[in-house]
């Protein structure tokens, strides 16, 4: 139900996404009947992968008070339903109903204020290792989130709907709206809280919690970083990056998909928080 196509080459291994409002279908069924007997792993990717979708629409240099809302409302439904989903979806049928009315919610919103460097890299990354494109996005969003966080006056993308970056807030406001944080705290407290729940939700749906997990021994860690090389060129042209909320270098893209080959820790954040105090 999104004016959106994702076009893969098996030889190259590039994944471009394609957007023209030609794509979108004239009628979108969406009913929960279709997906109740979709596998776990499939209900965590998926999921998480609308999570995605969520945080990144509602950051995102194209989003609007028309746009948020959905974001928002798509976020309140998959922190309490998704695990749910997961752990019983196929008895449980209200939990994924509101997990697939989410997923369809959170692409009203992205269908229209669009997403961000988290699918860039995830786009790249997935084609580029064989990752499903959900878990890639897993693996990058609590970073991405952070970096777009950065509070100096980075440069603002073309054609944003506003003449200073402010995705801190924006994901402050998240948190506040959604229970995981409180207004007594910093900004970066309040975005912290955001991640800190992120990376919750991630483990009670059994997402691995880095590239190194998903990928050794298959692929080496020399050889990921070997690769991350030309993936972060690509993530840079791909069509996703236009909208994210701080205008990035092929070197910032690189550096995200370098920390994800280790988990984020605890300690990561609470420097990250430190740093901007």
């Amino acid at each position: 139900m999104t004016p959106f196509s994702v076009v893969t080459d098996a030889q190259t291994h590039v994944k471009y996404p394609l957007a023209d409002y030609a794509l979108t279908p004239s009628m979108a069924i969406i009913d929960p009947d279709l997906v109740r007997n979709m596998p776990k792993s499939l209900t965590a990717n998926g999921g998480i992968d609308a999570v995605t979708h969520a945080l990144e629409s509602y950051v995102s240099a194209y989003a609007t008070d028309y746009t948020r809302g959905l974001s928002l409302q798509a976020l309140h439904l998959l922190f309490e339903y998704l695990p749910r989903a997961y752990d019983d979806g196929r008895n449980d049928e209200q939990a994924r109903e509101k997990t697939h009315n989410a997923a369809t919610i959170a692409g009203m919103a992205f269908a229209n204020a669009f997403l961000g460097i988290c699918h860039s890299c995830a786009h790249k990354l997935g084609s580029r290792f064989s990752i499903a494109h959900g878990l890639a996005n897993a693996l990058m969003i609590s970073r991405v989130i952070m970096y777009n966080s950065e509070d100096a006056a980075y440069k603002v993308v073309g054609f944003a709907q506003y003449k200073q970056m402010h995705a801190a807030d924006d994901y402050g406001e998240l948190a506040l709206a959604l229970g995981f944080a409180k207004k007594s705290q910093s900004q970066r407290e309040r975005v912290a809280a955001l991640v800190r729940q992120v990376e919750s939700l991630k483990a009670s749906i059994g997402i691995p919690s880095s590239m190194k997990a998903v990928l050794e021994p298959k692929v080496s860690k020399q050889e990921y970083e070997d690769a991350v090389d030309v993936l972060a060129e690509q993530a840079f042209d791909d069509q996703c990056t236009g909208t994210n909320p701080r205008a990035p270098l092929i070197k910032d893209l690189r550096q995200l998909m370098l920390d994800a080959w280790e988990p984020l820790k605890e300690q990561d954040i609470k420097t990250w928080v430190a740093k901007g105090s």
